[in-house]
């Protein structure tokens, strides 16, 4: 069996800029990298005839965020529910989730205001600019 290590987790996008500023300045994430893909070998890896990926790779404390945008772009799924199999969402940690909750944009769209479950977490569901699920949990 192979000694896996996770290496970075993928957010796909539709404006890879607008999607870096969101990251950078609202989760203040530390931009890594940014670069382009394309080619046979990368189309056919990823299974997207004629496939160019613009790509920024961000640095989430000890995980690294992968935003993507594809050229050409796919087709705008539908807004999954947290609970429908195939949904996804980014986790990351904060100190104040509250006082991250109360400097939030107005226009960044949250499930709830900041919750405390039965097992103590306190957690804040919201999305990106393009509907993508990120999770806070408190430290």
């Amino acid at each position: 069996m192979a000694d896996l290590n996770a290496h970075h987790f993928g957010v796909t996008v539709t404006e890879l800029d607008r999607a870096v500023e969101f990251y950078r300045d609202i989760l203040d994430l530390t931009v890594i990298d940014q670069f382009t893909v394309s080619g046979t070998s990368f189309s056919t890896a990823v299974s997207v005839e004629g496939a160019t990926g613009r790509f920024a790779h961000l640095s989430a404390g000890g995980a690294r965020v992968e935003l993507i945008e594809y050229d050409p772009a796919g087709e705008k799924r539908p807004e999954n529910a947290i609970n429908e199999p195939g949904a996804k969402h980014l986790g990351l940690e904060v100190d104040d989730i509250d006082t991250f909750f109360e400097t939030l944009p107005k226009n960044v769209e949250t499930l709830s205001k900041p919750q405390t479950t039965e097992s103590g977490s306190r957690i804040l569901f919201f999305r990106d600019p393009d509907g993508n699920l990120i999770e806070l949990i408190e430290r």
